[in-house]
């Protein structure tokens, strides 16, 4: 196997374990299938997606995978970006200085006619996008036995493992907004399909590589024997010995917490 196809190898190994789906499609079939409801309580879409998230609300909110639909998100190191591409595409859309929940609200009344029933704007992280999510919920009194997370795929594991730091019995059904496969074409690092929106193949990189680190249950991770931000997780050696291997060549690509969203 030449050298490009193992790294391309490697970072699939890191999207497919960081990019959690448990189930095929949010529909009811599915939904009965997997977990024996036909409907979820809540359906909740995170800001620091990329704009294909939008479209996979929509979808949602047509199979009425869910009976409530909220959107959570502030300003992060992602939302700059979002806004810029929304813009971009949909210059009607003012975005300027918006947060990651309005940006997809109006994405999501320009491009499908859909209305969430619930904005959080204050989040910053993937941490207080949990904690203010949970106050939302019990303010309004909301349904939450079941509960439908969709996240960019580099960062739904993570917010999955955040979510089960504070819940208990309550199921949760991730559904990272994409599946992104990286293959080789003419020499170089190339998605297979690309999302709706997607990331540069350097900044999906270093999206994912930072994630092991936050996963880990170590004195340096987010987990309860590190900085107890989430749930344990447990890494498998062969997404372990992945993200080794791609340290040795992107190691600078390792992203580190910016503390403006602390």
């Amino acid at each position: 196997m030449e050298k490009k196809e193992r790294i391309a190898e490697h970072i699939n190994i890191l999207g497919e374990f960081c990019g959690k789906r448990d189930v095929p499609a949010l529909t009811g079939k599915s939904l009965e299938e997997r977990f024996g409801i036909g409907q979820a309580d809540l359906m909740v879409l995170f800001g620091g997606s990329i704009l294909c998230g939008a479209e996979v609300l929509a979808r949602a909110m047509k199979e009425q995978a869910a009976r409530y639909y909220l959107i959570v998100g502030g300003e992060g190191h992602t939302t700059q970006t979002l806004r810029d591409e929304v813009h971009r595409q949909f210059p009607q859309i003012d975005t300027a200085g918006k947060p990651e929940a309005e940006v997809f609200a109006g994405l999501l009344k320009a491009r499908y006619g859909l209305r969430a029933d619930f904005l959080e704007c204050a989040s910053t992280n993937c941490g207080n996008n949990i904690t203010n999510l949970l106050a939302l919920i019990r303010e309004k009194n909301l349904p939450s036995r079941s509960v439908i997370l969709a996240q960019d795929a580099t960062m739904q594991h993570r917010m999955e493992a955040g979510l089960r730091k504070y819940v208990s019995g309550t199921t949760i059904i991730n559904f990272a907004t994409y599946r992104a496969r990286v293959c080789v074409r003419e020499g170089e690092l190339v998605f297979e399909h690309t999302p709706w929106g997607m990331w540069e193949m350097k900044r999906y990189l270093s999206l994912l590589m930072g994630e092991i680190p936050r996963l880990s249950d170590t004195a340096e991770g987010y987990g309860p024997r590190g900085k107890g931000f989430i749930a344990h997780v447990e890494i498998p050696p062969r997404v372990e010995q992945a993200f080794l291997a791609l340290k040795e060549d992107y190691g600078e690509l390792v992203r580190e917490a910016n503390p403006a969203y602390a």
